[in-house]
């Protein structure tokens, strides 16, 4: 893929060491140890140019996230994706509350559908969450004040055709 090697040959001097402009002024590369991560299942080491193979010699295969890693996404950073929703929908007046029961449904689902389909890791929560608060996203205007509870009913009654076609979970990105 020739985008894919463009991206590479513009990260290769950076990694062998340049000076880079930032808002702090200059840095210079050459002492930096660069860590590359990611959710390659697809990918093999030969996928990388040479130069860069080189340059990542050492190569680690972690375990895909589960439910428990998804739970833990979901609710323990500070800037947690329940929470950017709940803040985001608190602007126009709906308050959202997330049972716990209804979080691990949605990190269940999120795995079922990185097995089925394309495993993205953690980016799945973002599109399921937008898939199951877009109703409440559009109506927000119009039912405002309100509090919403999320239920493990209401996950699986707003993806409940995500969960169970195998087709259109594949259009979860």
């Amino acid at each position: 893929d020739v985008s894919r090697e463009g991206v590479q040959r513009d990260l290769l001097p950076v990694v062998e060491g340049t000076t880079v402009n930032t808002k702090h002024g200059m840095v210079r590369t050459d002492h930096v140890l660069f860590i590359a991560a990611g959710a390659f299942h697809v990918s093999k080491p030969s996928d990388l140019i040479p130069e860069l193979q080189g340059r990542f010699p050492i190569r680690v295969e972690l375990e895909p996230l589960g439910k428990a890693e998804f739970v833990r996404i979901l609710t323990e950073p500070r800037n947690a994706l329940t929470r950017q929703y709940r803040e985001l929908l608190a602007t126009e007046g709906v308050d959202v509350e997330f049972t716990p029961e209804a979080v691990e449904e949605i990190a269940a689902l999120a795995e079922r559908v990185n097995e089925r389909t394309e495993n993205i890791g953690a980016r799945r929560l973002h599109t399921v969450l937008e898939k199951m608060l877009e109703e409440i996203s559009f109506e927000a205007p119009e039912i405002s004040p309100a509090r919403i509870t999320i239920t493990p009913a209401y996950v699986r009654d707003k993806l409940a055709d995500i969960a169970a076609s195998e087709d259109l979970s594949r259009y979860i990105l």
